[in-house]
């Protein structure tokens, strides 16, 4: 038995996973197909894009959460940063791998209110919350200072135009081995480009339809 797959986790998961299934969220019906395509490509309005669709929940998968699971804990993970927090749920994964390697910090950042107070609910009820610090705001400015010397893992999964940018803020501190795991990562040839080029720093591959899984060299 691990955290992951026991009470109270387990059975909070399955539930938050039917919510998200069953989430809507009207304003989604504003926006044509290429708009939202623009707008999340945009790095300039992407507060305003995510903003109105906060009774999303925009979720990872079981299967990538289960994924970030055993990346964490087969690497040993005690410190991880995460970007885009949403309802928590990848967060409890990853909190869970902490917790089964034996503690450990998760910093992670969330610039709608409403799903801050949310995800620390989730986390509060799965027992978990002591091993998370959530930073409420952007994340180019909550994960501009105050980091630990050496992080362990990165999970990139807010604002895809993001992702670059988020990178180079945290790229200093990742140790050599260090993991780096960017959800829906197609909408970021930047980020793609960044980490596949052979002189990146990463070795890098596509993972599943739609996760990046990186590796720092050095």
């Amino acid at each position: 038995m691990t955290t992951l797959t026991g009470t109270p986790l387990a059975p909070l998961l399955a539930r938050l996973f039917k919510e998200a299934d069953a989430a809507t969220s009207p304003a989604i019906a504003r926006y044509s197909r290429e708009e939202r395509t623009r707008l999340i490509h945009s790095k300039t309005e992407y507060r305003q894009f995510y903003g109105s669709l906060k009774d999303l929940w925009l979720a990872v998968s079981p299967e990538t959460g289960t994924l970030l699971y055993m990346l964490a804990r087969s690497s040993g993970a005690r410190i991880i940063v995460e970007f885009g927090t949403s309802f928590g749920i990848s967060t409890l994964y990853l909190a869970a791998a902490l917790r089964d390697n034996g503690g450990g910090r998760l910093i992670t950042t969330e610039f709608e209110p409403s799903k801050v107070v949310r995800a620390k609910s989730n986390l509060t009820e799965g027992g978990l919350i002591d091993l998370v610090e959530i930073r409420e705001g952007d994340a180019l400015e909550t994960l501009s200072k105050d980091l630990p010397d050496r992080i362990d893992l990165l999970l990139l999964d807010g604002a895809k135009a993001l992702y670059p940018e988020i990178l180079s803020l945290v790229e200093s501190r990742l140790r050599p081995g260090a993991l780096v795991i960017a959800d829906n990562a197609d909408f970021s040839p930047e980020y793609l480009e960044r980490v596949r080029a052979p002189a990146g720093g990463y070795m890098s591959t596509p993972f599943g339809d739609d996760v990046e899984l990186s590796m720092r060299l050095n």
